[in-house]
């Protein structure tokens, strides 16, 4: 169960040094955009979702520590009590308002929750995304900053592939985008285009850093569709 008021920020005291040491120790990181992250304030970094790394890569690269939202089934075994360790948020894609509630209150008192909005590790191209980014930025009042992640998984990879040791990474932090409710219009058109909002201006920032970079996503090939079935 998440717990009551959102994990404690001292439990990510310790996770961005390990971030740090998975993207420049173990891999071969690259970082932009640090200037666009707000130096205080509650911010929702939303990063587009390919592979198992983008999270804790994203925790590394970033320059504030953050709580980032992942699958509940996750938190088991050694893997669960390293998650919940350092302070990340369980959260079943099913619905899940008590994690949402708990990554309020961290946005509530200041600090930085993580989300992969697109929900399953995919092409990456954001292309879908669920509404809980919105309800998080227009229920907080925090900006949402556009995460490109490049690199953790390639075409023809399996989206349960680890990458090896070594392969460059990319990172790129886009500028800050502030919701706001649309006077006139029901909650639920609101937050819907509030998604849409935040969805395009994150695949838009994925392109550009494609195109900065030259790292390509990965193509949508039969590998990964064999697997469709299977719990991403």
């Amino acid at each position: 169960m998440p717990e009551a008021g959102g994990p404690k920020h001292w439990r990510t005291l310790w996770s961005r040094p390990l971030g740090r040491f998975l993207d420049h120790a173990i891999y071969r990181t690259s970082v932009a955009g640090r200037a666009h992250v707000p130096t205080a304030g509650p911010v929702i970094f939303a990063a587009n979702h390919l592979s198992y790394l983008d999270g804790p890569v994203m925790v590394g690269a970033a320059p504030r520590h953050m709580h980032v939202m992942v699958r509940h089934d996750m938190f088991k075994g050694f893997l669960g009590w390293v998650l919940r360790a350092s302070g990340q948020i369980p959260v079943d894609r099913s619905g899940d308002r008590a994690a949402l509630q708990n990554a309020k209150a961290v946005l509530d008192r200041g600090g930085c929750v993580g989300i992969l909005p697109e929900g399953t590790r995919g092409s990456g191209d954001a292309a879908t995304m669920n509404n809980g980014v919105a309800w998080l930025a227009l229920n907080s009042g925090a900006v949402v900053v556009p995460v490109a992640i490049l690199g953790t998984r390639t075409t023809g990879e399996h989206r349960d592939t680890i990458p090896r040791p070594g392969r460059r990474f990319h990172v790129d932090f886009g500028e800050a985008l502030t919701i706001t409710r649309e006077p006139g219009v029901s909650g639920r058109v609101s937050m819907d285009r509030a998604a849409e909002q935040i969805r395009l201006r994150l695949q838009a920032h994925i392109a550009a850093a494609t195109e900065r970079t030259g790292q390509q996503l990965p193509a949508a090939d039969d590998l990964n569709n064999q697997h469709e079935g299977k719990q991403p």
